[in-house]
Formats: structure tokens, sequence, C-alpha cells
């Protein structure tokens, strides 16, 4: 896969995804902010079939207003129209809208955030909402975080050089938006912009990272029941007999089997999403560099607090899946060499009825073929008997008839026997 392109005064030949590997690197730039700013940020589940009629949706809706449509493979874009600025970013199954929206000089999240979401209307909604934050970028102010949140559940934490203070409580308020707060402490609209998206970002990642959780709560109950049931059959199997019975629990392991398999089928792309969104959350606040502000919680000691027995719980089960298949595959090979050494006996027990039948038709046939011999011999005596007596009556043989008859009994039963063999030992070659 190759196209000519020119570099430097040579035309030489590229990869066809030499330029998509170059542009990942600027994917999703940062776009400076100005502070103060409103932004709403909301990320719907659009998985499958729902992110193409998403993109159309947002072609529709940019070709609409006159505004620069997406590129057909692109993952995001960003309009701009009068003071409000929307940002769209499409994931593998996730798209978020982001918009900026100017801000109210009358306080911190005021107007509450129900009342601007206004514009998210003008677009059908792509699949279902999972998550909706209120962000308010504002200049250095002095209110202090604990009279804005619940202090109960209050992080905040300021950035590695202190140009900035941001802080959440992680609760959804009256209209079911998280609210964030960032104070710009002379960021400038360049950091401005790429601390916002990187909050914003946290926030995202850390919900889709928790869906795992009831995925592994929902599980937890099933690989218990296999668990105590493997145990159960196992202790069966050891004093178990026949045929049978080995067959029977050998069924129920490869069931228990399935029914697991199914379950970590299901649950493998879950799982594998929350560990890779947990890493770019951590990655993102190591990014930030965080410093305690007072006595309050960093959002790296809150997550460890909150979200890591989340994740700890999605990897606990998906390795207590993976042991229980190994249990499950020596548990099933044990009870399938036992059924097979059984099978072994049974097909030896077979053969050797075969080999006692078969020696029984030999000695019949045995039987039957000197019965048989003495039987021919007889009707050969006798018809015999009848020639020598005709010869005899008619004068061509002077010698008694039951003499010459008595002679020749040996001599048939020898000629009768002869060729009866002959014939059963050609019957038996041509079978060979």
């Amino acid at each position: 896969m190759t196209t000519d392109v020119t570099i430097g005064t040579e035309r030489l030949a590229a990869h066809l995804l030499r330029a998509a590997v170059l542009g990942e690197v600027h994917a999703r730039p940062f776009t400076p902010i100005d502070t103060p700013r409103r932004v709403l940020h909301f990320a719907f589940d659009t998985a499958g079939e729902r992110a193409d009629a998403d993109r159309a949706a947002l072609v529709a809706f940019c070709t609409g207003r006159g505004l620069a449509t997406p590129q057909p493979a692109g993952n995001h874009h960003r309009v701009v129209f009068g003071a409000t600025a929307l940002r769209w970013e499409q994931h593998s199954e996730f798209t978020t809208y982001t918009w900026e929206l100017p801000s109210e000089p009358d306080g911190v999240f005021h107007p509450p955030a129900a009342t601007l979401a206004a514009p998210m209307a003008l677009l059908p909604q792509p699949g279902p909402l999972l998550v909706a934050i209120d962000l308010h970028l504002v200049a250095d102010t002095k209110i202090a975080p604990e009279v804005l949140f619940d202090r109960a559940s209050l992080v905040a934490a300021e950035n590695s050089d202190g140009a900035a203070l941001y802080a959440t409580d992680f609760q959804p308020d009256p209209a079911g938006f998280i609210r964030i707060l960032i104070v710009d402490r002379g960021l400038g609209a360049e950091r401005a912009g790429a601390l916002t998206q990187r909050v914003l970002e946290m926030e995202t990642y850390r919900t889709f990272a928790l869906l795992g959780l009831p995925e592994a709560q929902r599980l937890a109950p099933s690989v218990a029941r296999i668990e105590r049931r493997l145990a159960e059959v196992t202790a069966a199997s050891r004093g178990a007999k026949g045929l049978e019975t080995n067959q029977s629990l050998l069924d129920e392991l490869s069931a228990l089997a399935a029914e697991l398999e199914a379950g970590a089928a299901a649950s493998q792309f879950r799982f594998g999403a929350s560990r890779a969104y947990d890493q770019i959350v951590h990655l993102r606040l190591e990014t930030i560099g965080e410093r305690k502000v007072g006595g309050l919680p960093t959002w790296s000691s809150f997550l460890a607090r909150r979200m890591a027995p989340a994740m700890r719980t999605c990897a606990t089960l998906e390795s207590r899946q993976a042991d229980l298949a190994d249990k499950l595959a020596r548990a099933a090979n044990l009870l399938r060499t036992r059924v097979d050494v059984e099978v072994e006996q049974q097909n030896r027990d077979v053969l050797r009825s075969m080999n006692e039948r078969t020696r029984l038709q030999l000695m019949l046939q045995a039987t039957v073929e000197g019965l048989s011999t003495a039987a021919i011999s007889y009707y050969v005596v006798g018809l015999f008997g009848y020639l020598v007596k005709g010869a005899h009556d008619t004068g061509l043989l002077r010698v008694d008839p039951s003499l010459v008859t008595g002679a020749f009994v040996p001599v048939a039963v020898l000629l009768v026997w002869w060729i009866v063999r002959r014939i059963r030992k050609r019957h038996i070659k041509g079978v060979d």
C-alpha cells in the first residue's frame, strides 16, 4: 500500500497510512479559551450504528447554518457561530459535544446550567447520555470552593505552578450536571484551554471507566455459583464410578464452562475499556501536576479512595474468570480421561465377547462341517450303491454289490471331506 509523494527533491513512495499516523499527533488539539467562559460538556453512548447517525446529524446541523462540516474520516470538529463554539469528538464507543458559552458576570454557576443547555436541543440526541458537565472558568475569585460544593465530597487542587485551581464535588446538581470550577490565576488562553479539556476528559473517562463496575456486580453471583458447583462436582468425581456417572459429571462441567465463557466474552470489552479509561484519567492527573489546596483532598486522593476499589473489583472478577476457566478445563480433562479409560474397558470387554463368539462359531462350523461330510457321503454312497446294483443286475458286474458299496464308503468319505475343506479354504481366502 503505497502512494507517490514528493519528499525533498525526490518523488518517493509513501505508505498509505503515513498521513494518518503523522496526523494522529495533532488529533484533538487544545483550543484557546478566554476567561471567563462557561462550558457545557455532554458524552453520549454511540456504540454501533448510532455513530454514523450522529455524524450525519452533525453534518446536517452545520450545513443548515452555513458552517464547515467535519471531514469524512475525521473524528473531531469545531465550529464557531456568534459567541458560541461547539466542539464535537467521536470516540470508539461514545461521542462528546462541548459547548463554549459566554459567561455571565453575575457570579459563579449563574445562571443554572439547565437554562443554558438549549443549544443541545438543536441536534437529535445521539444516544443514551452518560456525562453532563457544567464547567465554569472564572478569573481569580474570593469565593471559597466550600461555599459552592458539598463539603463532604469536595476535592480541589492547584496545577503544577499554582496558576489555576480546579474543584468539584462529583455531585449532580438539580438539573443532573456535574459542576466543576476552574479559577484562572494567570493561565492565559492557551493553558486555560488545555486545562479545561484535560479536566473534562478526566471526568468523562472516569464515568466510562466505572461502567465496568455494574458489569462486574452482574457477573459476580454467576461466577460464585460456578465456583461452588465446580467444587461440588470435583468432590463428587473422586468417588464416582461407572461410565454414566462420569459422563454426567463431564456434561455438567462442560455446561459450566460454556456459561463462564459466555459471561467472560460479554464482559471482555467492558473490562478492557475500563482499564484503558482508568489509565487515561491517571495520565491526565500526572500531566496537570496536582498540588494540595489547604486541607482539601486532591482529585488523585479522592479517586484513589472511590474509583480504585471499583477498578480492583473489575480486575478481581476478570482474574477469577480466567482462573476458574483453567480449573474447569483441568477438571474436565481429568474426567474426560476417566471416561476414555472406561470406554476403552468396555471396548475391550466387547472385543473379548466377540472373540468368544467367534471361537464358538468356529467350533460350530467344524461340527457342521463334520456332519455335512457324513450326510453328503451317505448320499454319495447311496447313489453309488444304486449304480453298482444296477450293473450287477444287468450282468456287467459279477462281484457282490454290497461288498463293492462297502469298499467305496471310505473313498466317498475322504473325497467329500477333501472337497468341503477345499471349498471352505477358498472362501476364507476370498474374504482375506
